[in-house]
């Protein structure tokens, strides 16, 4: 099999693991083209919407007031919120993702506003001084060319019991890896690892 990239790159192999999105595999241009059942499976595994927000101070400002910097909210914008400092303990980094309909909507606005709504989250849970950050940084994972969304692909109702078979076979001499695939900690880094050691293993075992 070849595979050919923009920019004339080309690479022969006997085998070849495609280890990206579902949906992404699907817009992969195959010769001959996928099974029907395969690309229909892959037109029906959106990615999630996600958009997440590090918040950086000085030093983890809420330790002091007998807080762990883990907190969940009803309201949101952002509804979950972890305390990300480095071991060293500076600086202060409070975590907080913006998920499903709320990354949607928030990641039409414009970034100062974005970012307004989650500080105000922040300040909400945390005080005032959740309010005046060094910095801010986020990641909207939807506007990235090569993942198109996060934590990962879902199925919605119907589709593993009418698709899902497609899901994990190779294709001739195709087979799929990353976290969408795994048995075990689907949709997690540990799950995308065990999904890799499982298609390296199907390759070194297959004829040829």
């Amino acid at each position: 099999m070849v595979a050919r990239a923009d920019g004339g790159v080309e690479v022969s192999a006997r085998r070849a693991v495609v280890a990206i999105p579902p949906t992404l595999a699907g817009r992969i241009a195959y010769d001959p083209p996928l099974p029907g059942l395969r690309d229909q499976l892959t037109q029906r595994m959106p990615q999630g919407a996600v958009i997440k927000c590090h918040a950086v101070y000085p030093e983890p400002f809420w330790r002091a007031d007998g807080l762990t910097g883990q907190a969940g909210s009803d309201a949101g914008p952002a509804k979950v919120i972890f305390d990300n400092s480095p071991p060293a303990g500076r600086p202060g980094v409070l975590l907080a993702f913006l998920e499903g309909a709320f990354a949607r909507e928030l990641g039409t606005w414009a970034p100062e506003d974005r970012r307004a709504a989650v500080l105000a989250t922040l300040v909400r849970m945390f005080g005032r001084r959740a309010g005046a950050p060094e910095a801010y940084l986020e990641q909207a994972w939807a506007e990235e060319e090569y993942t198109r969304g996060c934590y990962g692909a879902y199925l919605p109702p119907g589709v593993w019991t009418s698709f899902g078979r497609a899901l994990r076979p190779p294709v001739g001499p195709l087979h799929w890896a990353g976290a969408e695939y795994a048995t075990v900690w689907n949709g997690y880094m540990d799950g995308a690892v065990r999904s890799g050691h499982a298609a390296a293993e199907a390759v070194g075992a297959a004829p040829g």
